[in-house]
């Protein structure tokens, strides 16, 4: 009987686990033993565990964590990878998958090199403009990477990448605008505004939403995902403002409520708000707290007409407000751009992808 075990990776954060959210059902459906490697405690096991309880076997490894700053962790966590890639050894010698997956985060780099040291290919994928230090280091142990954009191509090996676009979750497309009011507990007679800081929330988009309140609910319904222990229990009662720590299932109902997305610019993200023709305000992560991915997807959407941008650096309760009526004001010409563009790829065209880089038996 042919084997069809494969084995995904990828953690850290939402955003390197929502390709391989897309991905798992059409696995599923064609028959896959699906396999998940990831960290002990990492987000990617919440995300993972509680969308497929029953469907995909997860496996937590040791892993470091790879910092671009200096830490006296960073002499102890090369020993945390080599463990990782021994326990990853391990498991994919039993599982004998026909191909690795691995959507970047540091808990990838131990599977990535285990999977080269056994013979096993494995294919990357890298959703922002540039590579993550994670999808560098895994480079020399990949037979191919996938990139969402094509300004990606020009930092890989020509020989070894490939932009594919967006590729958006189906179950991204099955939401209910009455199921998402009715959690938030709105009525529907007014527009409303969907805020996300990212899967670890945001203090200073926190402080500027909620200081903008007394603009925003007289005339929007305000959703806002503020991150793990950032409710605002004074604001709990506050008309027309439903705060949460995070969604997972219901993000797809909260985006068919909402009429406007204010955002980070992790690039799953943007690409959801755009293949659902939300116009949206971006706050890239600033360059001094993260490498600079998020500004420059955030510019490349607002240079294709999808976004207005502000810049963290300039984020005041001032320029939030300011902002905010340029989206208002541009919302019919940033619709008629999303229209025009490119639609994403299915969850099947880019399981036929990576199925195609598949050892053969």
């Amino acid at each position: 009987m042919k084997n069809k075990s494969i084995v995904l990776t990828g953690g850290g954060t939402a955003g390197h686990v929502s390709l391989n959210q897309a991905i798992i059902p059409t696995l599923l459906k064609q028959g896959f033993d699906v396999h998940y490697v990831g960290s002990k405690a990492g987000i990617e096991k919440d995300l993972i565990t509680q969308a497929f309880p029953n469907d995909v076997t997860y496996h937590a490894i040791s892993s470091g964590k790879l910092r671009r700053y200096f830490s006296w962790q960073n002499f102890s966590d090369p020993f945390k990878v080599l463990a990782g890639v021994t326990q990853t050894m391990a498991i994919l010698r039993k599982i004998k998958p026909v191909i690795v997956f691995s959507k970047g985060g540091f808990v990838s780099v131990p599977v990535v090199m285990a999977a080269k040291a056994l013979g096993i290919p494995v294919v990357n994928h890298e959703s922002d403009v540039t590579p993550g230090l994670a999808n560098k280091l895994a480079l020399p142990f990949v037979s191919h990477i996938f990139t969402v954009f094509n300004e990606t191509l020009a930092h890989l090996p020509e020989h070894k990448a490939t932009c594919t676009g967006s590729i958006i979750r189906s179950e991204l497309f099955q939401g209910s605008r009455e199921r998402g009011l009715a959690r938030c507990g709105f009525d529907g007679t007014r527009q409303v505004v969907l805020i996300m800081g990212g899967s670890q929330g945001s203090a200073i988009v926190n402080n500027a939403v909620r200081e903008n309140l007394h603009i925003l609910t007289p005339q929007f319904d305000v959703i806002h995902l503020c991150g793990k222990g950032h409710i605002d229990e004074a604001l709990t009662q506050t008309e027309g403002y439903t705060q949460f720590e995070y969604v997972t299932t219901e993000l797809a109902d909260l985006l068919y409520a909402s009429d406007y997305v204010i955002s980070r610019a992790g690039s799953n993200s943007i690409f959801e708000f755009l293949a659902l023709y939300k116009p949206m305000m971006l706050i890239p992560l600033s360059a001094a707290k993260s490498r600079g991915d998020q500004i420059l997807n955030a510019r490349l959407f607002s240079k294709q007409g999808f976004a207005v941008v502000l810049e963290e650096e300039s984020l005041t309760t001032e320029t939030f407000a300011k902002t905010f009526e340029e989206l208002l004001g541009r919302s019919g010409q940033i619709l008629d751009a999303m229209a025009n563009a490119t639609p994403p790829k299915t969850p099947e065209e880019m399981v036929d992808l990576i199925l195609s880089f598949q050892k053969q038996k």
